[in-house]
């Protein structure tokens, strides 16, 4: 999926939209890599385009290389995540269970599952009606959001939230609900 999005494949576009230049940066290298020798180009980043896949890796990776931390003080940059890259922001991982089965025996990673970063105080639950991913049924969503004490949108893969000094605007040409706590 990595190798798709970097090479302009994937279903959703990111890296072919004409970006002037274009950085990769390997989440679960960073820790062994002085901070001076990544830091200022993240700081430089008009945008910073975080791809799909397993939320509570992406998570558990953002926070040991230092980016979660780093992530509130880009007040000049862009943040695009697409399925996971949008969940992860987010306080509660609505993927939990699913990325469960994917830790490895011994690993730290599965504890705090349920919870992301909460950069934001909303959460999220992308592809919504999705016919490959039965588990985001509009009625799936909406029992799980009923647990959460946070507003929750349900979005389907044509619609983006889009939040700017914590004013939040769904922009979409499909599908979506706000569930309130």
């Amino acid at each position: 999926m990595a190798w798709q999005a970097i090479c302009g494949r994937a279903q959703s576009p990111l890296c072919e939209l004409g970006w002037k230049s274009l950085g990769v940066l390997e989440l679960t290298a960073l820790p062994t890599i002085r901070e001076e020798s990544w830091v200022p180009m993240v700081r430089e980043a008009d945008a910073l385009l975080v791809w799909g896949g397993d939320v509570l890796y992406l998570c558990h990776w953002m926070r040991q290389s230092g980016l979660a931390n780093l992530l509130p003080s880009l007040s000049e940059s862009v943040y695009v995540g697409v399925s996971a890259g949008s969940i992860v922001v987010t306080p509660y991982n609505c993927d939990a269970e699913f990325d469960l089965e994917f830790v490895p025996t011994g690993s730290d990673m599965a504890l705090g599952a349920d919870r992301a970063l909460g950069l934001v105080d909303f959460t999220l639950y992308p592809h919504l009606d999705r016919e490959d991913m039965p588990d985001a049924s509009l009625a799936n969503i909406e029992k799980w959001a009923s647990g959460i004490p946070a507003p929750t949108y349900a979005i389907d893969d044509e619609t983006a939230i889009k939040v700017i000094d914590r004013t939040v605007e769904v922009v979409s040409e499909g599908n979506w609900k706000l569930f309130n706590p």
